[in-house]
């Protein structure tokens, strides 16, 4: 059935939405609204003007007869520190600091906003790289990579502490908690990852980096490549980390133990992602 370009336009601008990094063809979007391409073509740069202004990410448009739109999403600075602001003031509400200097995350990591802009602002970061799949360890980095992954549009893999009789055959390695200093094993399956796989590694909290060194490990057993380290908060350690190149979007800088309060500030993610 033929259909108006405001209906048009509204339901194309969904499709693209749901579908980020994925090639649609004019031909199909032609045949879907009963509609000439040439329709189509300047629907497509209506979205496209519209996107752009907005920072909501960038419609790539492809001529030929084998070209498309593609939509590629991000978030724009000035969005990104006002999302970083907020959570910094959420985050140094008094009482969310736990034992061994961990903070509570899990109400903010349980809420779809937040895990939506945290999704946002870590794609953001990696747009010109190629990534096949996001990885983390469970259970608290599941809905970050989750996130991540629908942004990147690839699959994500989940590290394991111990053995699922789910996840068939397995690859184990033994990493030093960078906190603990204990000795610890995790595990992949085999079937999660490639050979030559681009993976980006997402945590929700950061100290010593023993937990992400692991899953450095475990990429290189895999004998695929590292493309980059985000996580959410990165925590206050004396120590020497593990683990020195990644990107953080909140950085727990300052903990009174007496009446159990901590100062948040934001990391180094909008120094890296958006460099002068």
């Amino acid at each position: 059935m033929k259909t108006r370009r405001s209906d048009r336009l509204i339901d194309m601008t969904r499709y693209l939405l749901e579908r980020p990094h994925t090639l649609v063809s004019l031909t199909y979007f032609s045949k879907r609204y009963e509609s000439a391409k040439s329709s189509i073509s300047e629907d497509l740069a209506i979205v496209k003007r519209t996107v752009r202004e907005r920072g909501t990410g960038t419609l790539e448009t492809i001529p030929g007869a084998a070209g498309g739109a593609r939509f590629i999403p991000s978030i724009d600075e000035a969005e990104a520190r006002e999302f970083i602001e907020t959570m910094t003031e959420e985050l140094s509400e008094k009482d969310r600091l736990l034992p061994g200097g961990y903070v509570y995350l899990s109400d903010l990591l349980g809420r779809p906003d937040v895990l939506r802009q945290v999704g946002r602002l870590i794609a953001t970061e990696y747009l010109d790289q190629k990534i096949d799949a996001v990885m983390t360890v469970a259970t608290k980095g599941v809905p970050i990579a989750q996130s991540v992954s629908t942004f990147l549009n690839v699959p994500f893999v989940i590290v394991r502490r111990d053995s699922k009789i789910t996840e068939g055959s397995t690859v184990s390695v033994n990493y030093v908690s960078g906190s603990s200093e204990r000795i610890e094993k995790m595990e992949l399956s085999k079937r999660s990852l490639k050979r030559g796989a681009n993976v980006l590694i997402v945590d929700d909290f950061m100290k010593g980096g023993g937990t992400v060194n692991g899953m450095k490990s475990l990429i290189e057993e895999f004998e695929a490549n590292l493309v980059g380290i985000s996580v959410f908060a990165e925590g206050a350690f004396s120590g020497d980390r593990i683990v020195d190149d990644y990107s953080s979007l909140l950085k727990v800088d300052e903990i009174n133990h007496t009446d159990k309060t901590i100062h948040v500030s934001e990391g180094n993610y909008l120094s890296k992602t958006f460099k002068k």
